[in-house]
């Protein structure tokens, strides 16, 4: 399982750009809208330091890294909920994200087409925003006409009226304040407005008017710096950004990281949504270990560095033997035992 990040945008902001440097896969750019109709989807490593440790202890004959999923998802223009440009295809795309990055843009470039005809990012997001809240109105008044009609529900149909005045009021879902259950509840109709996100401004500014709080990367000098060997980028003193954006959409997600050491053969690292129980760990691993789960051994990466490896940190006291409810924490090292 990959948790997936949708990169989105006006058309020509370096959306696709920003996929290529993450996902080392190529793609067709161009210099006018809509270039990519159909999504770009690739997945990007967790380069984890702590399982590089570990993997210096562990010596497997196999390392693998943890991933994210980004999805290049065709640029969105004004009136995209009424169906404008890819219009609907690009709001459907959308909904199977877990979270969205959204590219402005911050570059001026004569033979890159600027549908806003400004430098404007304050007025993209904006524009993104309201897209995204008029899909959303869409959805919540479908979802409630279709119960009425049923006559049943009458608890969510209530949640929902509560949830359409507040949009109405150009609000976002993630903005709202609603319970667990609440949550749970709306769960199903994938609202747009509720999914987290990070602004990411491609700029090759030093000073840009953006209150927003945002990242800010220059995709065309990341892209030089790709082209160039290790050695080059040393001497240089060149710095590359795209870690920090890969970090910032772990955080975004609220991931957590734990480890499986499959003896001398592999180590690997997995994501888990942050406050997972064990038994969630172990469907990610095996639907066995999550069927015929008896209990699991659990040891923190540190300690196994600490402790030069599992036996001696075993003996040490250190790995504890934890049952069904167990609560996943970031840094766990995990043995399963069914």
């Amino acid at each position: 399982m990959s948790f997936s990040v949708g990169i989105v945008g006006l058309p020509n902001v370096g959306k696709s750009t920003l996929f290529k440097l993450l996902t080392k896969k190529s793609v067709e750019i161009g210099n006018y809208p809509f270039t990519t109709l159909s999504p770009n989807i690739g997945l990007t490593l967790l380069l984890d330091e702590r399982l590089k440790r570990i993997s210096e202890i562990v010596k497997p004959e196999k390392v693998t890294f943890p991933t994210i999923k980004f999805i290049d998802i065709a640029g969105l223009v004004k009136e995209a909920h009424k169906g404008e440009g890819l219009g609907n295809q690009f709001l459907a795309q959308i909904r199977i994200c877990d979270a969205l990055l959204i590219v402005l843009r911050g570059f001026e470039k004569e033979n890159v087409e600027n549908v806003l005809g400004e430098i404007n990012p304050q007025k993209e997001i904006e524009i993104l925003k309201l897209e995204l809240i008029m899909k959303d109105i869409e959805t919540v008044r479908n979802a409630i006409s279709k119960l009425e009609k049923k006559r049943e529900m009458k608890e969510r149909i209530e949640l929902l009226k509560k949830i359409e005045s507040e949009i109405l009021k150009e609000k976002l879902i993630s903005q709202l304040s609603l319970s667990e259950e609440e949550i749970r509840e709306i769960k199903e109709y994938q609202f747009l407005t509720q999914k987290p996100y990070l602004c990411l401004l491609n700029t090759n500014k030093k000073e840009l008017p953006f209150k927003k709080e945002h990242l800010k990367i220059n995709l065309k000098e990341e892209e030089e710096i790709s082209e160039l060997s290790k050695e080059e980028i040393k001497e240089l003193g060149l710095n590359s950004n795209l870690e920090k954006v890969i970090k910032a959409c772990y955080n975004l997600l609220s991931l957590i990281t734990f480890y499986t050491i499959a003896g001398e053969r592999e180590s690997k690292g997995w994501v888990l949504k942050k406050g997972s129980k064990i038994l969630e760990a172990g469907r990610m691993v095996h639907s066995d270990f999550e069927k015929k789960f008896i209990r699991a051994e659990v040891l923190n990466w540190r300690d196994l560095i600490e402790a030069r490896g599992w036996i001696n940190a075993k003996r040490m006291g250190k790995v504890k033997i934890v049952g069904k409810d167990y609560e996943v924490k970031d840094g766990d090292i995990i043995e399963f035992k069914i």
